[in-house]
């Protein structure tokens, strides 16, 4: 367990920040910039924190089309774990409110295109639902965790409706992803983050969202996650 571990975790987060404002100055923060810092802060996390990845699925997601990625949520390191191991090469993801009022991080998020959500007010989790279909129609992936919050214990949650309905009105088929370990490395409310652990991502193949109803979908991510989230844990331990 090292603070170092995390003061240099945050230092990247800032490298990934400071370019990106400079660039909003200067009116221009292509797409494909954004997409390469993402993937790079993924990266670099994993590099710092000496994790243990194993990643298993990618080849089972087509290219050339959006999807709207949906996974557990066990840590703040899903984050960076996801954008090292998800095939999509533009993604952005749908986070609460409170991430978008850090100073300068927040303003990076908005003019990166992450979208904002306000649960509190159901006008403008609508208004954030539609700003991700039309990300969707333009070619970009969402990512989203349904449950909402994130584990203390690292069993899965209920399921939120809103990114099925996303996945719904835009058509996109839904991936759904289990990830398993990064509570591990920072739990909810803890503080330092802990090295040299193993974190485990298993990408499904996509469900296709035509002609199927909201529950059915709802079942079919909830059974995937439950089967390589706790079952899996069960197995393991």
């Amino acid at each position: 367990m090292s603070l170092l571990d995390s003061v240099r975790v945050l230092g990247a987060m800032a490298r990934v920040t400071a370019p990106t404002i400079v660039d909003i100055a200067r009116g221009t923060l292509p797409r494909a910039t954004v997409d390469e810092r993402a993937r790079w802060f993924g990266k670099r996390v994993i590099e710092l924190l000496d994790v243990d990845l194993h990643a298993r699925g990618a080849h089972l997601v087509p290219a050339g089309r959006a999807y709207i990625y949906m996974s557990n949520h066990q840590s703040h390191l899903d984050i960076p774990m996801l954008y090292a191991t998800l095939p999509s090469p533009t993604i952005r993801m749908l986070g609460k409110k409170e991430l978008f009022r850090i100073p300068l991080w927040g303003r990076g998020l908005r003019a990166a295109e992450f979208i904002e959500v306000d649960r509190s007010d159901h006008q403008r989790a609508v208004q954030s639902i539609e700003h991700a279909a039309r990300l969707v129609r333009d070619g970009v992936s969402i990512y989203l965790a349904p449950e909402g919050t994130r584990s203390r214990d690292g069993r899965i949650g209920k399921l939120k409706k809103g990114g099925f309905h996303l996945a719904l009105g835009s058509g996109a088929p839904i991936v759904p992803v289990a990830i398993r370990g990064t509570i591990d490395i920072l739990p909810r409310g803890g503080k330092v983050m802990q090295t040299g652990r193993r974190v485990d991502v298993d990408i499904g193949a996509p469900i296709e969202v035509a002609g199927r109803d909201l529950a059915g979908l709802m079942a079919e991510v909830r059974d995937f996650l439950v089967k390589n989230v706790e079952n899996a844990a069960s197995t393991a331990g």
